[in-house]
């Protein structure tokens, strides 16, 4: 009885309440450059989900089946707020806002029935708060994958590989280096080789802040994957409390060769493939 008389009530007043809903919603998010079209298509869109959900469903539970049109709703919002940088507290509000004009109105349709109001208001609130609920679960969701997706952006940006001269490339390493960033490293590194049919590949490691045994390790390794594509590897911005954190660690870099500057390495490149830089 509660959910047909809720279904009734946004039935006959659809049009106000959606009206009302919208008002409150872009007050509430005042501060920000709302689609006032796609608000209010939203707003129509999960106001008659919920409509026909609380009609044809058994119970009140938003992740039946008879719910999935207003989660659909819910789901592209969310995400769409999640990359227009919407906090959750915002992206919930489009479910809790509704809370207001449609309590006035089951208040004033069941004012004098005192059981009707209650139960009512209780399948009102239970089906809000669920579905705010989920909003917010999907807006974690979202902004969990567009982290991770940036993050990973950041990392191809952060270790580019640029060719120097033909046959020469140089890969300047910018920041902490990690076992999850030297896969990358590896793999751009590696591709670079193929590409370019490079034979001499330069690590510059002026930019990483400390040297300790894992990262040796990972330039070790880094080294010996390009040996195996036939290209030579050489490390430059080896600074000296670099050079003292390395022998202290008593790490062995083997027969790498290792230079202080970019430069320096760039040279010694140059004498491999037997040229030389002179002045005019």
């Amino acid at each position: 009885m509660a959910k047909n008389r809720l279904s009734e009530i946004i039935s006959r007043d659809e049009t106000e309440l959606l009206s009302e809903w919208t008002r409150v919603q872009k007050e509430a998010l005042a501060g920000r450059n709302l689609s006032e079209a796609q608000l209010t298509a939203d707003s129509r869109a999960l106001l008659a989900s919920i409509r026909e959900a609380t009609l044809n469903s058994a119970t009140p539970d938003v992740r039946s089946p008879e719910w999935a049109p207003a989660r659909a709703v819910l789901s592209d919002l969310s995400r769409a707020r999640a990359i227009a940088g919407f906090n959750p507290r915002e992206t919930a509000t489009f479910v809790f806002s509704l809370k207001q004009p449609l309590f006035a109105r089951i208040y004033r349709e069941l004012e004098h029935d005192p059981k009707g109001l209650a139960d009512a208001t209780w399948t009102a609130t239970t089906v809000l708060d669920s579905l705010g609920l989920y909003t917010t679960e999907v807006y974690q969701t979202s902004r969990e994958e567009i982290i991770s997706r940036q993050q990973h952006e950041l990392l191809e940006l952060s270790t580019p590989v640029v060719e120097l001269w033909t046959g020469i490339l140089a890969l300047p390493l910018i920041g902490t280096l990690d076992s999850s960033r030297t896969q990358i490293v590896m793999q751009n590194l590696l591709e670079a080789i193929v590409s370019k049919s490079a034979t001499i590949a330069i690590m510059d490691i002026t930019g990483v802040p400390t040297v300790d045994t894992l990262v040796a390790q990972h330039l070790l390794k880094t080294v010996a994957a390009a040996r195996l594509m036939g290209a030579e590897c050489i490390i430059s911005g080896i600074r000296p409390q670099i050079a003292q954190t390395i022998i202290h660690l008593g790490v062995d870099l083997g027969n790498v060769i290792t230079k202080a500057t970019l430069a320096d390495a760039f040279q010694v490149a140059l004498k491999r493939v037997g040229l030389t830089v002179a002045k005019v």
